[in-house]
């Protein structure tokens, strides 16, 4: 079983869905957050502390969590999906359905 923590910047479209793929899954728990001031669910310390697995959107995501906080050695996957989708977008789901395929 992995925590897979889930992080965009806002954390209200892409990050969300990802988060809800894994709603009622048999093996893995997922959550979601932002890197953003203005996030919905602000990425924290204890967020970071609770994932086995952490999956940022692109990039820029990936070099504040690497910045601002403790990994643990942890890995820290870049899914690369821009942020030109709104929540549940079918494209955005079949595009985190293919990325994610080795956890769903």
């Amino acid at each position: 079983m992995a925590n897979l923590l889930f992080i965009c910047s806002k954390n209200q479209w892409r990050s969300p869905t990802a988060e809800g793929l894994f709603k009622g899954h048999q093996v893995h728990h997922a959550r979601s957050a932002g890197t953003s001031d203005r996030a919905r669910i602000k990425l924290n310390q204890r967020l970071m502390d609770w994932a086995d697995v952490i999956l940022v959107m692109e990039y820029k995501h990936r070099d504040i969590v690497k910045q601002q906080f403790n990994l643990q050695d942890k890995p820290v996957i870049v899914l690369n999906i821009e942020d030109d989708y709104q929540f549940n977008d079918p494209e955005l789901v079949e595009i985190l359905k293919l990325a994610l395929a080795d956890w769903l």
